[in-house]
């Protein structure tokens, strides 16, 4: 399963800094504690290492300067925050990064941004030339202008996303927890502290808590969400706490911090994509059979499927349901969802008397399809070598 070593091997890492870390409610931008990140940043580009971040803080930041009052925020009051804090936060990264002479450059995403094919290929494009030119790129989510019906809603999940799009090896999620524990550790005193996860099964699923802090919307089930984006790409992972002024520097030093193994058979850039695609636009629910062929390996045929649900079009990423009503794979439909509903439940020879033209014999063809859970007891990485077999 690989394991863990220093950071300065790695060729590319995503660092993740949680609201919390890096905004204080009262007293603002945490300046020492943000020099002391840049630092280590700088450490690792002196060796070859390229870095990007997935800064949280711009709400934070602008609330703190606008001086709006605790509690929740409306939708616009959170627009106009994000809207002052974005040039506070982007200012401070690049006077911070200044120091070691390294330039900084602002990245805004939108989940559009990485969830439709082309926009997500040219924000690759920008963010692998800001590297070449060797700058720091600094992510965040357009928090001017998302909903909560467009947005990914943390930044955990995000910095997996770009973690996948840029290749790297690495995703560091730094926050206000120091691992992953097998419980909620100030709910339960008894909880174990996990060092090493080589796999993300459903028992690790179910160790995730929730939220830690009133400034971060991202708890311990979206860092496990982001591990399963990263691991399936071939990304190891670690989890670590960003409360010490040079938390890098603190996990190079032994500092406790959870280490989640990348797979050993990563799926291809295209299934990478596909696989971590945070709102599939429908879902096909499966019976036993069409589980048992998924992981063998095999396309999902019409005959295999029991229910359509959404709205979607052909080349649309869905969700595959199991009869236990988890997910077991992602693909991209070969059918619009009403051409999908007619088909489904038949013998593909019957495709093209029932719709009038012969489409294609999978519902959805296995060189279109990652597996995103455990099928039939066997690991995932089985059912990856199966599917590239």
């Amino acid at each position: 399963m690989g394991n863990r070593k220093p950071l300065d091997s790695y060729r590319r890492i995503v660092i993740k800094i949680g609201s919390a870390l890096l905004v204080d409610r009262k007293a603002g931008l945490k300046k020492t504690w943000l020099d002391g990140v840049c630092a280590d940043i700088a450490a690792l580009k002196a060796k070859d290492v390229d870095v990007l971040v997935v800064s949280s803080g711009a709400i934070a930041l602008g609330r703190s300067v606008l001086d709006l009052p605790a509690g929740a925020l409306k939708l616009e009051e959170s627009q106009a925050a994000a809207a002052v804090g974005q040039i506070a936060l982007s200012r401070a990264w690049s006077e911070s990064l200044s120091r070691d002479d390294i330039v900084a450059g602002q990245i805004l995403l939108t989940l559009g941004d990485t969830e439709e094919r082309r926009r997500y290929l040219n924000a690759r494009a920008t963010i692998k030339q800001l590297l070449k030119i060797g700058a720091v790129p600094i992510i965040n989510e357009n928090d001017t202008v998302a909903t909560s019906e467009i947005r990914y809603g943390d930044n955990d999940r995000l910095a997996a996303r770009v973690a996948t799009m840029t290749g790297a090896d690495l995703l560091i999620l730094l926050s206000d927890i120091d691992g992953l524990y097998t419980a909620p550790p100030h709910l339960d005193p008894d909880a174990q502290f996990l060092e090493t996860i080589g796999e993300i099964t459903p028992e690790i699923e179910a160790m995730a808590g929730g939220a830690a802090s009133e400034l971060s919307r991202g708890g311990m089930r979206t860092k496990i969400d982001a591990g399963k984006i990263a691991t399936t790409a071939g990304c190891a992972m670690i989890i670590a706490s960003g409360k010490t002024e040079s938390p890098l520097s603190a996990i190079e030093n032994g500092a406790r911090s959870s280490w989640f193994a990348p797979s050993q058979t990563p799926v291809t850039a295209r299934k990478t994509w596909i696989a971590g695609q945070l709102q599939p636009a429908g879902e096909l629910h499966v019976d036993d059979g069409a589980v048992a062929a998924l992981g063998a390996g095999k396309s999902l045929l019409p005959a295999g499927v029991r229910k359509v649900l959404g709205i979607f079009s052909r080349g649309d990423t869905v969700a595959i349901i199991g009869p236990n009503g988890r997910e077991i794979a992602r693909g991209l439909a070969s059918y619009d969802a009403d051409e999908a509903r007619q088909i489904t439940g038949r013998k593909s020879s019957e495709i093209e008397a029932i719709l009038g033209y012969a489409g294609r014999t999978a519902m959805i063809h296995r060189d279109d399809m990652v597996m995103t859970s455990l099928v039939n007891s066997k690991s995932e990485r089985q059912q990856k070598d199966a599917a590239h077999a």
